[in-house]
């Protein structure tokens, strides 16, 4: 089907709304299509689009060298000593076992308590419906 087909040459064609046929229908898409990318190829490659982009660069530029100073002052300080003591006590816990064992005996309580509380409910609800319960 070309675009210049009318609704007489094509039977498959729909009129309604005036003349509009389905050849119509796909060339209008073809040419939004084109004009969309017209304007985004415009947009990106436009001067107002290089600039905000180098200025957003510059800023993060900045904002990493700022943080990279306040966090090397952070570790002069006494606190930022004790933070960094503290980390790499924990790392020796941590590959000594240690750490594991402590979250695997926490989980392991509290997986017990969540079943005893379930097999609870579960006996409560099932003597409610035999009629147990007074």
């Amino acid at each position: 089907m070309t675009e210049n087909n009318s609704p007489k040459e094509n039977p498959s064609s729909s009129t309604s709304f005036g003349e509009t046929t389905q050849g119509d229908l796909a060339a209008e898409f073809r040419e939004l299509g084109k004009s969309l990318t017209n304007i985004l190829r415009t947009a990106w490659e436009s001067e107002e689009r290089v600039q905000l982009q180098t200025e957003i660069e510059s800023g993060l530029s900045e904002l990493g060298t700022s943080l990279n100073k306040a966090a090397n002052d952070f570790g002069k300080t006494p606190t930022g000593q004790r933070l960094k003591e503290d980390v790499q006590d924990f790392s020796k816990r941590v590959q000594s076992g240690e750490v594991e064992t402590k979250i695997r005996e926490n989980m392991l309580e509290v997986l017990r308590t969540v079943n005893a509380e379930l097999q609870k409910f579960s006996t409560k609800s099932s003597s409610d419906k035999t009629g147990d319960n007074p």
